[in-house]
């Protein structure tokens, strides 16, 4: 058991650091705090030789989790992806490994987790070791701090290799090269969830407005959109690049799919009943609103959400609105849009903002039960929705509950 501080393992002797520059400025492309965290978690984990990992993010005092990955466990991706949306919060104490690290500021470098001095001023929790049938043994922790030396979160990885694939402790080299790593993309982290923030009170000014626009509501929906991307992608075997910038843009797209809200009365937004036609017909302005907050595109994200915002409620057999817009100031209705017309992100925004309405309370009714939902989306197949989209949808269910378990 040893614990640095970052300026003890700031030295750079034999280690490639254009390599760890390179992949820092791939961070630095990314737009989602998600993305980011998971590409963070997954360099670090290749530069220490890693069987397992999982990375934390500091909020109120405590550490939240946000991403696991453990090649010995996880090798189907449904596995993975269902347990990253595990909803643990751990104090920043000296109770934890990982809440010891970010209390004090220091790498903990253990050799053998069951092993722990009796002095140690933390204990190791043996539960996910016993749940999974996995032996924990040499760990890495790295407090992730800004350039305020302030904790943005934690890095914990687990189980380094050696040139055998065997069970090792971490050595100097990867204790260095990953250390040196960490510091660096904790500023992408903190960029990345500044971006969350200012997103996430875009959606309170129309939460004023819409009592079913909340912060929760569209993580559900960001969320939802990402995974049914990803394994859409995954089935059609895209490249993986093209996969990682696309759910990066979707991620923090879908979030924005109903800012047009801000343009709506509350008589109609808060309306305890049925709409009358002609509130109907006011409220689904919302779609031509949101997509003149981003008409001046100057970049794929502003594409991503315009597209979003504007055809999230089109239908794949045509019946949906507003259709095929030459112009957003005009109240002319145009041709309606059908089937692989409407955008692949407006398409899957669509299901997961219906599949989570369905799901949730709101001030007209109560949530539906899982089962009504799922056979409500099962028969808009070809219909609503696309269809190869709602058999993704279903192969993925587990990890769509387990998201609507983690943004309650």
């Amino acid at each position: 058991m040893t614990e640095y501080t970052k300026q003890e393992y700031t030295k750079q002797e034999d280690i490639n650091t254009l390599s760890i520059l390179e992949t820092i400025r791939s961070l630095n492309k990314l737009n989602d705090v998600g993305m980011i965290l998971e590409r963070t978690l997954f360099e670090a984990r290749t530069l220490a030789n890693a069987d397992a990992g999982s990375i934390y993010i500091s909020k109120d005092n405590s550490l939240h989790f946000s991403h696991v990955q453990n090649d010995t466990l996880f090798n189907q991706r449904g596995a993975r992806a269902a347990q990253q949306y595990s909803n643990v919060t751990i104090p920043i104490n000296n109770d934890t490994i990982v809440g010891h690290s970010a209390l004090t500021k220091k790498i903990v470098v253990i050799e053998d987790a069951y092993q722990l001095p009796a002095d140690a001023p933390y204990h190791f929790n043996p539960i996910f070791d016993k749940e999974n049938n996995y032996h924990t043994t040499s760990i890495l922790t790295i407090p992730l701090l800004s350039p305020y030396d302030i904790p943005v979160g934690v890095i914990q990885l687990i189980n380094a290799h050696d040139e055998e694939d065997k069970t090792t402790v971490f050595s100097e080299y990867s204790i260095t090269a990953t250390s040196l790593f960490a510091n660096n993309a904790a500023m992408s982290i903190e960029r990345a969830l500044m971006n969350r923030k200012i997103i996430l009170r875009m959606v309170k000014m129309a939460a004023l407005h819409d009592p079913k626009e909340t912060g929760a509501h569209v993580q559900r929906v960001s969320a939802f959109s990402a995974e049914i991307y990803q394994h859409w992608a995954e089935k059609k075997q895209l490249p993986v690049a093209k996969v990682k910038y696309f759910r990066d843009l979707i991620s923090l797209g879908a979030m924005l799919h109903d800012a047009g809200k801000v343009g709506i009365s509350d008589t109609i937004l808060k309306k305890p009943s049925k709409l009358t036609e002609e509130e109907f017909t006011v409220l689904k302005k919302h779609t031509i609103y949101g997509a003149q907050l981003f008409k001046n595109i100057s970049t794929e994200l502003d594409k991503m959400i315009y597209e979003i915002a504007l055809h999230h409620h089109e239908k794949w057999n045509g019946q949906g609105y507003p259709g095929r817009r030459e112009q957003l100031d005009t109240d002319e209705e145009g041709d309606t849009l059908a089937g692989e017309e409407i955008p692949l992100a407006a398409r899957i925004v669509g299901l997961a903002d219906v599949f989570d309405a369905l799901s949730s309370s709101r001030c007209y009714k109560e949530p539906w039960e899982k089962e009504k939902v799922y056979e409500v989306i099962h028969c808009e197949s070809g219909k609503h929705f696309d269809p190869e989209l709602i058999e993704v949808f279903f192969e993925i269910i587990d990890i769509l509950c387990a998201i609507q378990q983690k943004y309650q």
